[in-house]
């Protein structure tokens, strides 16, 4: 039986919506009403609501940093905050609603425990809500929390809010989305946000912050797919540590521990972990997510980019994979073009086989009519890389799964993508 004893740490999540929907509104809501704002931030957006002739504190001004936002009420890049309260911390990241800022939501997604997504109580269900929903599941987000917002323009009416639910439970069910959670709110007055509301007394299932301190978010990859990517080798050369030499890096999954056979990846030469340590401090085993310095008991070659992991549960080596991309550059994909591959800490150049298909955002269903993939499409796509890479399937590890693709004229980032198949 799982432990219901809420998780006590860091919760990651990202806000998405359309235009208007409210995002800046709800965390500067979250933020002030959890009193996590200074008081010359507070000053300083009162002066500026009134400057613009606003009656009420236009708390969005707390998240919509840059001028351009500032100037047409829109978010326009990835905006993150940091607060906490008694029970969490906090990372957020505000992510814009436009159609063509599409790629920065996969970026707030990408590291995001969770998704927070707005619906216009007015408007419903509407393209970049399927969008924005995709985008979660896609990412494999171990929640998603729809806020139907600006409840106090509809009269807070249950009705609304339970027709909205059942389009919102159709879409979730045709995009693959998994716990997914539902509740009325009003952003600008801070109803249900983190205080309950008289006018949302048919909502029983608590608020906003009620929820986000108390969803568990457990590791759910597997014990046995521990995946430790070499980023450093430690060789201090001194003479009280002559023959060190540490491999550090972070665990993405499951777990290693003291004494336990692994394999180095491309050598395949094995070994057993003799110590983990995090500075001077000894561990016995090292969790998914700790950072740590791994000594192997063999004197063997590893460097940056290898890959350390259970000799009983290997990534698949491979030069020939399957990936969902999202194309993040405003020069359009290149079949046949070559491009940098980083996968982890180990960079390798590929080329683009094929365009399996794109995906259509509003049926989501395959378009294989369409072979051009231009910035913010989503597309199958098949690599080919100059070496071996070590892959898991994404929805198994979102480390050793994700890979970004890099133009090697510009060294720009121009795509980010899901490993779906191995071949």
């Amino acid at each position: 039986m799982e432990n219901s004893k809420p998780e006590i740490g860091l919760l990651r999540f990202t806000t998405a919506g359309s235009v208007d929907d409210g995002k800046s509104t709800l965390i500067g809501r979250l933020l002030y009403d959890s009193k996590s704002i200074f008081e010359d931030q507070l000053d300083n957006i009162t002066e500026t609501s009134k400057r613009r002739g606003n009656d009420d504190i236009d708390l969005s001004l707390l998240t919509d940093g840059l001028r351009a936002e500032r100037e047409q009420g829109i978010t326009i890049d990835v905006a993150y905050r940091y607060f906490s309260t008694p029970k969490r911390k906090f990372i957020i990241a505000d992510t814009p609603g436009h159609i063509q800022y599409t790629r920065n939501m996969v970026t707030g997604a990408s590291t995001a425990d969770l998704a927070i997504i707005l619906v216009d109580s007015r408007n419903g269900v509407i393209e970049q809500t399927i969008r924005h929903t995709f985008i979660a599941s896609l990412l494999n987000l171990k929640h998603i929390v729809f806020c139907v917002n600006k409840m106090d323009l509809v009269a807070f009416s249950q009705k609304v809010f339970d027709e909205i639910s059942i389009d919102l439970q159709k879409l979730a069910k045709k995009t693959n989305a998994k716990n997914i959670h539902i509740m009325p709110i009003s952003a600008k007055y801070g109803d249900n946000v983190v205080e309950k509301s008289e006018n949302l007394s048919w909502f029983k299932e608590g608020t906003l912050l009620d929820f986000l301190e108390n969803v568990r978010i457990a590791d759910d990859y597997s014990a046995k797919n521990a995946r430790f990517p070499v980023q450093y080798v430690i060789r201090p050369n001194t003479d009280e540590f002559h023959d060190y030499r540490g491999y550090a890096g972070r665990l993405s999954g499951g777990k290693l521990y003291v004494g336990e056979s692994v394999t180095v990846l491309p050598s395949m030469l094995e070994s057993k972990i003799k110590t983990i340590n995090v500075f001077e401090k000894e561990l016995l085993e090292a969790k998914s997510g700790e950072s740590v310095t791994i000594v192997l008991e063999d004197d063997i070659d590893v460097s940056r980019g290898n890959m350390i992991a259970p000799t009983e549960n290997l990534p698949k080596s491979v030069k020939e994979v399957e990936v969902m991309i999202c194309w993040l550059n405003e020069k359009p994909m290149m079949l046949r073009g070559k491009y940098v591959l980083r996968n982890s800490s180990n960079e390798v150049r590929c080329i683009i086989t094929e365009l399996k298909h794109k995906i259509n955002i509003n049926t989501l269903e395959p378009d294989l009519e369409d072979k051009t993939v231009k910035m913010n499409d989503i597309a199958l796509i098949s690599l080919k890389t100059t070496a071996p890479i070590f892959v898991d399937n994404y929805m198994e590890n979102h480390v050793s799964g994700s890979l970004i693709l890099i133009d090697e004229a510009s060294n720009e980032t121009v795509g980010a993508g899901m490993v779906v198949v191995s071949i």
